[in-house]
């Protein structure tokens, strides 16, 4: 399945951005999808992850509260809506679906089988 990230920009610390991640294919509603981000000079991290359904949602320890992650399977679309964003929070975001393999949320890239191209998300005043 392609992907495509979109919805990046630039804002100030307390703001917030809802990014998307599409795809063309019918698949995609198949695919547990997860949302990563890398900081430059960082490894890539794990933020976010929704299964297919959207009925099953883990975010890492450092966003939870903050983010949310949702899908619209009829849009072939997911969502990561960011609040109270703040300069750690810049980097470039990316989301991937999960191998369909894997049964539970996965946390790790190499667990992935498809990334989009990533978005850039730039905290500051």
């Amino acid at each position: 399945v392609q992907l495509q990230a979109s919805g990046g920009g630039l804002v100030q610390p307390g703001g917030s951005l809802r990014l998307s991640c599409a795809a063309s294919e019918r698949t995609f509603s198949t695919y547990a999808i997860g949302w990563f981000r890398q900081a430059p000079g960082k490894e890539r991290e794990f933020v976010a992850n929704i299964n297919s359904s959207g009925g099953t949602k883990s975010y890492h320890a450092s966003v939870q509260g903050r983010l949310s992650i949702s899908r619209d399977n009829a849009k072939n679309t997911v969502y990561l809506q960011m609040t109270s964003l703040q300069p750690e929070d810049t980097a470039v975001y990316y989301c991937a679906a999960q191998n369909r393999d894997l049964p539970k949320p996965a946390f790790h890239a190499y667990e992935y089988e498809s990334w989009g191209q990533g978005t850039q998300v730039t905290v500051s005043s």
